[in-house]
């Protein structure tokens, strides 16, 4: 197949949604890519419409994504869902033709850099010494990580987002086969929002150990694809030469 006829057929775009909202309002902005692309948004198990869950594990949501693979897929994850997108990539690179992760929550990888200790142990705190119920826990959440908090009272969705966020495995737990990723022939693109340095370490990390193609979009803070277009259109350009290569 030449990269004329790939892009006849529209490249296949998989969106992994983090933690908190479902695929719906996570990828809300990313609609108009539709015109270009084919796009896949599931909705990952505990968030609405689903049931609740009893624990989400970012290992075992890795092997329920590949399910959703197909050969040349292009695979886009924020958050929780980039860190499931880098260990899900890792394991079937044969069907990956790209890998784009906006601001993974891997802290793990970066330990002993600048601000990244310091706000694992905030985080870690906040889920054992935290408040229990689940809007005041998502709100304490929201400010950590850098993401605005909607006004008035919490939808029953984003309630239910609260909960599963609870039972969260913690991402800073995750291990990377970071050899193989780099050794793989798809390119790999990462992005942040100039809002943190505990998440600018994680993507600094990510570029220099998988030889990545780095990219900064402020104004957003750790939502950077809810930027609409300047997200969309760095992300349809990395896809298009990914098509090309």
């Amino acid at each position: 197949m030449t990269p004329e006829t790939r892009m006849e057929t529209h490249p296949r775009l998989l969106f992994v949604h983090g933690s908190v909202v479902n695929a719906e309002l996570t990828w809300d902005a990313q609609k108009p890519l539709a015109e270009r692309f084919e796009i896949v948004a599931p909705n990952r198990r505990g968030f609405p419409p689903g049931p609740d869950v009893e624990r989400v594990d970012f290992e075992d949501e890795a092997v329920w994504l590949e399910q959703l693979l197909e050969p040349e897929t292009h695979v886009v994850g924020h958050s929780y869902g980039g860190v499931i997108s880098l260990l899900a990539a890792s394991r079937r690179p044969d069907l990956v033709r790209s890998l784009t992760v906006i601001e993974p929550p891997a802290f793990g990888i970066a330990r002993g850099r600048p601000g990244v200790d310091e706000f694992i142990e905030r985080i870690d705190r906040h889920w054992s010494e935290g408040p229990r119920d689940p809007g005041e826990f998502l709100r304490g959440f929201l400010a950590i990580v850098g993401s605005s908090t909607p006004a008035g009272e919490f939808t029953p969705e984003l309630l239910q987002g609260a909960r599963t966020l609870m039972v969260e495995r913690s991402p800073a737990e995750a291990i990377f086969a970071f050899d193989d990723l780099a050794r793989a022939p798809f390119p790999k693109l990462v992005v942040s929002g100039a809002h943190s340095p505990a998440f600018d370490a994680v993507c600094d990390v990510l570029e220099e150990r998988l030889g990545a193609e780095r990219a900064v979009l402020p104004g957003a803070g750790h939502s950077v694809q809810r930027l609409g277009k300047p997200f969309n259109d760095l992300l349809a350009s990395f896809v298009v030469r990914a098509e090309q290569d």
